[in-house]
């Protein structure tokens, strides 16, 4: 069974840092494009970081600017997102998102090419 588990989320205040991670399991985790997305409370889910499936390569959408960090371990099946320097625009749930498609994959995120996890949730909060 193909499994995608987050963990790492919590509380943060402004400004600080968390990082998070995904398990996977049930696939070739290396024949695979990942991504980080969100959804904001009320909002639909935004991509905010992709990497390649052999990690080489990364992409992050404008606004994330710099902040976040997306990278992987294929030998232990591990996605990670490091998340600094965070606002309370920030809060909402994380998921771990895997591409539908094996091969390359060249920094495009389809809601409808990918599949995700049940999240964990960060919040941003003073």
């Amino acid at each position: 069974e193909r499994q995608l588990v987050e963990s790492g989320g919590g509380l943060v205040q402004p400004g600080g840092s968390l990082r998070l991670s995904c398990d996977a399991s049930g696939f070739t985790f290396s024949n695979f494009a990942m991504s980080w997305v969100r959804q904001a409370p009320g909002k639909g889910l935004e991509w905010v970081a992709g990497i390649t499936r052999g990690g080489g390569t990364t992409y992050y959408p404008d606004f994330v600017k710099g902040r976040f960090i997306i990278s992987r371990d294929n030998a232990k099946n591990t996605l990670y997102l490091q998340l600094n320097s965070l606002t309370t625009e920030d809060t909402g749930m994380y998921y771990c998102s895997k591409a539908k498609f094996g091969g390359n994959w060249y920094g495009r995120w389809d809601q409808d090419q990918w599949s995700w996890g049940q999240g964990t949730r960060v919040t941003v909060s003073s």
